[in-house]
């Protein structure tokens, strides 16, 4: 199996089926097919063969799923750059892989154009959404509709690489994360053994961008002929519309949705009941978020641990997020689950040896989707592996008597302070259950005597009222006084990503531990 014979079977399966919604547009699995075999047709004929790279740019939008459709179907490496990124940065990256093609919207062409030009792997432009005076590129949506609809019947083995993913690495420089056609089909796989079983009634809203972890959910819907629902960009209140008016059934979301979608004041008047799969991922969710979403969509909430090298690596089920219940029931609650089927989740000391259960130490996976390495990068690859082929996660936590994983944060994120480790994620835990607090972050300053202290940077709730010498003492009470923030500031919002995810690094800047320059609201 391999993906062009997915959306091969699915469009002679389901030819009037609707496969894609994006606003106020649609596709059946008949013209998903026709257009992701024209996209493949010309990209040969623009002299690119199975196995080269190109390279996507831009926000969710209707021609997405033809594009992810139609560079598998063709055999061709997708490398999707992030909207977020610079322009010197995305250009970096087209080098880095070696990519052919660029297949940009018009909006991030704008800034990224003038970069081309020194990029030597890089042959075609191909512009969408607007771009009917751009020279000399193609405009995709001229171009697109002269190209034969004919099938390239290219069939692809599982070690063919499918995709080049990109993180930052250590460094701070993105690294190319490969996957093969047989360790993405894989996630798939994963999934069925941890979420509900899908089927062509299905509808899956694509809230997040597709460059991202929303993907993981778009060839599993298309196999069954289910119907993916693309949103250009999250807006809370319009999300419950679409669930409601499109009988979504499955999504995925980052905890920061969770909490906006659970605080509109649309959500108890919207028809939530065809739900029945809120997968979140990503980082945390706060206990009083949980609580009301768990209210609001009831026993839906899949939580995802996983990270782009490894998808997914455990789940927590609706039946384990239980507020109530014995204290190993709550606790069990704050963990990410257990390990998939398929996969073997093991802690491991600096040196790779294994640690038993309880004691804390890095997050070792071994799982057949787990990433085939870092393009380019033998020395970065054989650093993330081990001897046996799990993948060292770069996060720190422990696993209980249960099989439960904790994840306790990230190996990078830890503050030594007088000696002692402090992992931030946990102080984050314990000062969120505090009611005033709507959002925290902690990192580390400079300590003439300790060398670090932990800062925590607080969100209040919009009614919330609370000191920073209460919070100290929470936090105190919850890790002692070695390991408590001794410093608390409010602000208005912390700096996050498009995707919603706290940008630590900005925050680490604020208190003069890395060297970028950053104001984040009030002091």
């Amino acid at each position: 199996m391999d993906f062009g014979t997915i959306l091969r079977n699915a469009a002679r399966r389901h030819p009037d089926s609707v496969a894609v919604t994006c606003e106020q547009r649609q596709q059946t699995y008949a013209e998903l097919f026709q257009r992701a075999c024209q996209l493949a047709q010309g990209l040969r004929f623009l002299g690119l063969s199975p196995g080269d790279r190109v390279a996507t740019l831009g926000p969710n939008n209707f021609h997405t799923a033809e594009q992810i459709a139609g560079l598998a179907l063709g055999g061709f490496v997708r490398a999707s750059l992030y909207g977020h990124e610079s322009a010197e940065v995305n250009a970096y990256l087209i080098g880095h892989v070696g990519a052919r093609v660029l297949i940009v919207h018009a909006d991030p062409y704008a800034s990224l154009s003038h970069t081309l030009d020194d990029i030597d792997c890089l042959e075609h432009v191909i512009i969408y959404g607007g771009a009917d005076t751009v020279l000399p590129a193609l405009v995709y949506e001229n171009w697109l509709p002269a190209q034969p609809s004919s099938d390239p019947m290219v069939l692809q083995s599982p070690d063919d690489i499918h995709v080049i993913r990109f993180s930052a690495g250590t460094t701070g420089r993105p690294k190319g994360i490969v996957h093969t056609v047989g360790g993405w089909l894989a996630i798939g796989d994963q999934y069925r053994w941890v979420t509900p079983m899908l089927d062509n009634r299905d509808v899956y809203l694509a809230v997040g961008q597709l460059t991202h972890a929303a993907i993981v959910f778009f060839w599993p819907i298309l196999q069954v002929g289910g119907r993916v629902v693309i949103m250009p960009a999250f807006d809370p209140g319009l999300t419950l519309q679409i669930i409601e008016q499109q009988r979504v059934t499955v999504t995925l979301a980052v905890p920061t949705m969770i909490q906006a979608l659970v605080a509109h004041p649309d959500v108890a008047k919207r028809d939530l009941s065809s739900l029945r799969c809120l997968n979140y991922a990503a980082s945390p969710i706060a206990p009083a978020t949980l609580d009301r979403a768990v209210e609001v969509f009831g026993d839906t909430l899949f939580h995802m641990y996983a990270q782009s090298e490894v998808v997914p690596i455990t789940m927590l089920l609706p039946h384990q997020h239980r507020a109530t219940g014995t204290e190993s029931e709550r606790n069990r609650a704050r963990s990410v689950g257990r390990p998939t089927p398929n996969t073997q989740v093991t802690i491991v000391d600096d040196d790779g040896n294994a640690l038993p259960r309880g004691e804390i130490g890095e997050i070792a996976a071994h799982s057949p989707s787990a990433m085939h390495g870092l393009w380019n990068d033998p020395e970065g690859t054989a650093r993330r592996f081990l001897p046996d082929g799990s993948v060292l996660t770069r996060d720190v936590g422990f696993v209980d008597d249960a099989g439960f994983l904790f994840v306790v944060d990230r190996k990078d994120d830890m503050i030594i302070s007088g000696g002692f480790n402090i992992w931030p994620a946990q102080l984050e835990q314990a000062l969120s259950q505090h009611p005033a607090v709507a959002e925290v972050s902690v990192v580390a300053a400079p300590h003439d005597r300790w060398g670090e202290t932990p800062v925590a940077v607080v969100v209040l709730t919009a009614d919330g009222r609370v000191t920073a010498e209460e919070l100290i003492e929470m936090s105190r009470l919850a890790v002692g006084s070695v390991k408590k923030v001794t410093r608390v500031d409010f602000v208005d919002a912390l700096p996050k990503s498009v995707h919603g995810k706290v940008l630590r690094r900005t925050l680490r800047a604020r208190y003069g531990t890395t060297d970028e320059v950053v104001q984040v609201g009030r002091a």
